[in-house]
């Protein structure tokens, strides 16, 4: 596939360095030495210009593409992009957008801008807040099969039932399969001996309940209640949507912003929130309306060093758990060191968004594990797939090592998978696979 990917910052970067290996990119930037950087380290083609320049996308060989990705950090800059490759070709055009008021205008009208697909990045960072604050000591979760499935990556953290137990042990759910653990940064496949200890990471592939089982199982006794009340430091747009999100899935919510307008807006767009006019950062303010009765906090705040230092201030009050919004990827890690429960990089999030529309084949639906450990993957099963027709522990064979088959869904219903299992034609199967075997995996499924 000839993918043109205009912007190469975080997001267009990550991309290219995800799709150079097995498509035909080429990356447009207007920085030059950015330019020289890409084409040094990474097998693409990266040409210096302005993306919204007609003469810079003819030099992108624009018209013959099959993809054209806008990815830079402007709206604007990404729309006009779209709207000039729409003029000279027929690419599946993608546009990344922070400002959600430009995808409620995309919704109106199909095609509008001249864009097939708009990506949401504050909209998307704040779906994946809500999914994880769901679910107690997960750390990622993502939904597959139209939510008839859910993946989740659990820590398994001092104290739990299940740390010293071996998989075959920790498996007391009816439909959920234990897919891997990840261990000093290697990933290993689960199976039945494979023993879990404190520190792991568990990934687990099965239906919402059987999750939700897992995650209240898994913890501590003292950590087992449900999360009932979330506070959320900033009212950024990411902010406000973590707070709707929450308040649809029947938490209770706290937003805290500082400037007094903002707070008055979200205060009518938020009817089941109580917004709070401070600065989220006040320790004072923090401890007069007992933000340590909270259960989770989320920081939302305008810059790193703020979403730290309230996710420190709020680990002081008690709170029992801490999501916060990252803007400088290299920092997530550091984040998480220090004790932030879990840390959100919205560029991440949407590199990986944009990144399951070059999926081609069968491939119905993607999620990354620790972004370039292993890919958890919705396919449609024809009749040229290895698994058609089989039961799984004779097709098993035909695939690479390092692959789980953890749900199958069958005219929208769940099939647990078993060795016995035949899997038809038509079947949805979400497969884990390690990274360096997700080519071979798609090509034979």
């Amino acid at each position: 596939m000839k993918i043109v990917i205009v912007g190469a910052g975080e997001v267009g970067g990550a991309i290219a360095s995800g799709l150079c290996d097995n498509h035909d990119v080429t990356v447009v930037d207007i920085r030059e030495d950015r330019v020289d950087e890409l084409n040094y380290s990474m097998d693409l083609l990266a040409i210096h210009g302005d993306c919204t320049d007609v003469d810079t996308l003819e030099d992108a060989e624009v018209e013959s593409a099959d993809m054209f990705l806008a990815a830079t950090d402007d709206d604007e800059t990404n729309i006009v992009a779209c709207a000039t490759a729409r003029a000279i070709s027929d690419a599946f055009t993608v546009a990344r957008i922070k400002d959600s008021k430009y995808l409620r205008t995309w919704r109106r009208t199909e095609q509008a801008f001249g864009i097939d697909f708009m990506v949401a990045t504050n909209l998307l960072a704040a779906e994946s807040i809500a999914r994880v604050a769901a679910l107690p000591t997960a750390r990622a979760a993502d939904f597959f099969a139209d939510g008839t499935v859910q993946m989740a990556e659990f820590d398994v953290c001092e104290g739990s039932p299940i740390a010293g137990e071996t998989v075959e042990e920790a498996d007391q759910y009816d439909s959920l399969t234990f897919a891997a653990v990840l261990r000093n940064g290697d990933v290993e496949i689960a199976r039945g001996g494979t023993r879990i200890d404190v520190g792991d990471r568990i990934v687990v592939i099965g239906s919402s309940q059987s999750v939700h089982e897992f995650a209240r199982d898994s913890v501590p006794e003292a950590m087992r209640h449900e999360a009932t009340e979330v506070v959320i430091a900033g009212g950024s747009e990411i902010g406000y949507h973590v707070a709707r999100l929450l308040n649809e899935q029947g938490l209770s919510t706290r937003l805290v912003e500082e400037d007094e307008t903002r707070a008055r807006k979200l205060a009518e767009n938020l009817p089941d929130t109580l917004v709070m006019h401070s600065d989220a950062t006040d320790a004072g303010f923090l401890e007069r309306e007992h933000v340590g009765d909270a259960d989770i906090l989320v920081s939302a705040l305008d810059s790193d060093e703020k979403n730290l230092l309230e996710s420190l201030l709020a680990d002081e009050l008690g709170i029992e758990r801490t999501i916060s919004v990252i803007d400088q990827s290299s920092y997530v890690g550091l984040f998480e060191r220090i004790g932030v429960d879990v840390a959100i990089n919205p560029r991440n999030v949407v590199a990986e968004e944009i990144t399951r529309f070059t999926q081609s084949g069968n491939t119905e639906n993607i999620a990354f594990i620790e972004t370039d450990k292993a890919e958890v993957l919705e396919i449609e099963i024809d009749e040229e797939s290895v698994l058609a027709g089989r039961p799984i522990q004779e097709s098993m064979s035909d695939l690479p090592a390092g692959v789980v088959i953890g749900a199958i869904t069958r005219n929208g219903e769940m099939v647990i998978p078993r060795g016995e299992t035949v899997i038809q034609p038509g079947d949805h199967v979400i497969v884990f696979a390690e990274f360096d075997v997700v080519d071979g995996v798609t090509a034979k499924l």
